[in-house]
């Protein structure tokens, strides 16, 4: 395993990995950044929570849309330009947040900041998988290749919103917003202008790339919607965790639950290149959607700390492997032309199955406790489950096969 990654650090070179990390930290960071400082500021939190809404929907909406346009013209402009609009909407949502404006601009602007999200994890798992298909890596390398970038994801998930706290703590929320849109300026950029945004070539500019825009196998779809089932357990956890710590009376412990989470989620994550390659991927789904089921369930019996503590940390495990499985997936299913595109529409599923999932067990806890929000995501989980048992590829699912 600890060969594999040396050969992915190899493969990537060392320039990459930080800049495509910290381009999309302030994609963890604007969502809780928004609430706390629209809270704050307007001592709403309706307002707050209509601001982080219109936040989520606008990245829902855009982030495939953004995608498709890499696909079709590179990757290297269209970053650039979403990173300096999305610096300058941040900025703006910041400064119209400190002036108390009204409800309905705030969410404008919300809308403004989750539209211009230049998605840059999707599209560094897109470019990085390039790379390793072009020096003929074999596909051990490549599931290696992902595992490494759902780590990097899992850790800005993490680090993100401890950023916003700590920020909020010493200073103000705006603080923790303003420091993503430097974020989104400088290492948004970095990551545009690389050299390496040349790995991948337009669709626009190959012969078969406007006849492969039209294929896409029914089993993306179905993967699509695996990732909001994953973005609602993600929602339902949250929920059910801040309602279970406020009735224990320790509703700080909250965001620590839920970062010891993300970082076992990362630690099993980076393990996964270990897995034998003979374990087909098909396989590796529905092994990890079993295990969200089997390790979600507990979560309906949780009444203490310690016990939240224990449930959530082991439940992490399985999120990775789920994840990055699903990615494996769709870059082995979908047609290269349209590879950003996916990755991003899985990306915009996480975000939209949370947020909706957030604003459906939050009101099923508020009414009838955390058992009801945990509810929730265990029924996320068994539909997952369900899925990855019932979905058969439209087209052949080129399996990882071992190294050489």
């Amino acid at each position: 395993m600890l060969r594999t990654y040396r050969d992915t650090l190899s493969l990537l070179g060392p320039a990459l990995p930080v800049v495509s990390f910290l381009g999309r930290l302030p994609t963890a960071m604007c969502q809780l950044g928004s609430l706390l400082l629209v809270a704050e500021t307007s001592g709403s939190l309706a307002t707050a929570g209509l601001t982080g809404g219109a936040l989520a929907a606008g990245q829902t909406v855009a982030g495939p849309v953004i995608g498709r346009l890499a696909d079709r013209h590179g990757q290297r402009g269209i970053v650039l330009a979403a990173s300096l609009a999305n610096a300058v909407a941040v900025t703006a949502l910041v400064l119209a947040a400190l002036a108390e404006a009204a409800t309905g601009p705030l969410m404008a602007l919300g809308a403004l900041a989750g539209a211009t999200v230049p998605q840059v994890g999707p599209l560094a798992r897109t470019r990085s998988v390039a790379l390793a298909r072009r020096s003929g890596a074999d596909d051990r390398l490549v599931g290696a290749v992902l595992s490494f970038e759902g780590t990097l994801d899992e850790v800005s998930f993490v680090l993100g919103p401890a950023l916003v706290g700590l920020a909020a703590a010493l200073a103000h929320p705006a603080a923790a917003l303003l420091l993503a849109a430097l974020l989104l300026a400088g290492c948004g950029t970095a990551f545009a202008l690389h050299p390496t945004a040349r790995a991948i070539a337009p669709a626009a500019s190959t012969r078969t790339g406007a006849a492969e825009r039209t294929r896409l196998p029914g089993s993306a779809y179905a993967l699509r919607g695996t990732m909001v089932l994953q973005g609602a357990m993600f929602g339902a956890s949250q929920a059910g965790i801040t309602a279970l710590t406020e009735e224990l009376g320790a509703p700080a412990q909250a965001g620590l639950v839920y970062a010891a989470m993300g970082v076992m989620s990362a630690a099993v994550g980076l393990s996964m290149a270990a897995v034998p390659a003979r374990i087909g991927l098909t396989t590796r789904w529905r092994a990890a959607t079993a295990g969200l089921v089997v390790l979600s369930a507990p979560l309906l019996l949780v009444d203490s700390l310690a016990a939240l503590y224990a449930v959530v940390v082991v439940l992490g495990a399985a999120y990775a492997p789920h994840l990055i499985t699903v990615f494996g997936l769709t870059e082995r299913t979908v047609p290269a032309a349209r590879l950003a595109e996916s990755m991003a529409f899985l990306t915009s599923g996480i975000v939209g199955g949370q947020a909706l999932a957030l604003a459906l067990s939050g009101r099923l806890a508020e009414g009838h406790g955390a058992p009801a929000a945990f509810a929730v995501a265990v029924g996320a989980a068994v539909a997952c489950a369900a899925l990855s048992w019932t979905v058969r590829s439209t087209a052949p699912v080129r399996e990882v096969s071992p190294a050489a």
